[in-house]
């Protein structure tokens, strides 16, 4: 009894000490945002403002056209969402559901490529965006979503399909429904929950993309919020306090998209790989 308590006990501390690892630099980031910049970096650290200066997030927010990188990175981020969502299902529902000659060979090779890093191909793929003359557009950032939607989500989604019995494919079939029609009704309705964690994977690389729009945007009136942000740090100094109000502006949708999906993607996440 003694030492089931003494594992619980050590078990709520690793808990806890784990969870303020992530939550004290949120909290820092808050109470950074409404406070003055002589504040913000007094030791020993003063967590509570005095006094509040929620002002900052006005400035912030007017100071650099933010409207007009939000507009942006909404275009962005709902082009990316449609086509990650529409193809990496698709592709998914052809490595699982359709048996097809070197299907299995095709899927591990592909599976292969995600130990590619990065950057060895960021320079052909910037050469070959700009010589098609789509540099400082957003087609670079949006159009490579619809090819497939990223090899990790068609392997989540692939697994999760995997978990479904064949049985429903086989009684479609016999019905007289092709295969489109088992994929539109039958798959996609019953791994609702795996395609929401797609969803939310994808909405917070995409919205917290800083590397991609960097590479590929040159003017400011295609800036997307992570750029926007860059804006408040020069080469000498930086504007911590509008700084961490317009960060806290940015951090808070993906907050709150997570919380209200967060059902499916614990669900989703829990039910996929199920079956291998």
């Amino acid at each position: 009894m003694r030492e089931s308590r003494l594992k619980l006990t050590a078990g709520f501390t690793s808990l806890l000490i784990v969870s303020a690892m992530f939550i004290v630099p949120f909290l820092w980031l808050l109470r950074s945002s409404v406070m003055d910049l002589s504040q913000i970096f007094i030791m020993p650290p003063q967590w509570i403002p005095k006094p509040f200066h929620f002002e900052n997030f006005k400035e912030a927010l007017t100071v650099v056209p933010f409207g007009t990188f939000f507009k942006n990175t909404l275009i962005i981020v709902a082009g990316v969402l449609l086509g990650t969502v529409v193809s990496s299902t698709i592709a998914a529902f052809g490595f699982s559901r359709i048996k097809w000659k070197g299907r299995d060979m095709v899927f591990a090779i592909l599976m292969s490529s995600m130990m590619l890093p990065g950057a060895v191909t960021l320079i052909p793929s910037f050469i070959g965006w700009k010589e098609l003359g789509f540099y400082d557009t957003f087609y670079p950032l949006i159009v490579p979503a619809y090819f497939g939607g990223g090899m990790f989500n068609i392997f989540l989604l692939r697994q999760f399909y995997m978990s479904i019995p064949q049985d429903f494919d086989e009684a479609a079939l016999v019905d007289g429904a092709n295969y489109f029609q088992i994929y539109w009704r039958i798959l996609l309705p019953l791994s609702r929950s795996a395609v929401i964690v797609v969803a939310l994977f994808t909405f917070l690389a995409s919205w917290n993309d800083f590397m991609g729009p960097l590479i590929y945007l040159k003017s400011d009136s295609r800036f997307t919020l992570a750029l926007g942000l860059q804006m408040f740090q020069g080469s000498y100094n930086a504007q911590w306090d509008l700084l961490m109000a317009a960060s806290t502006a940015v951090v808070l949708p993906c907050v709150l998209v997570f919380l209200i999906g967060q059902r499916f993607f614990l669900e989703g996440i829990t039910l996929t790989g199920l079956k291998g």
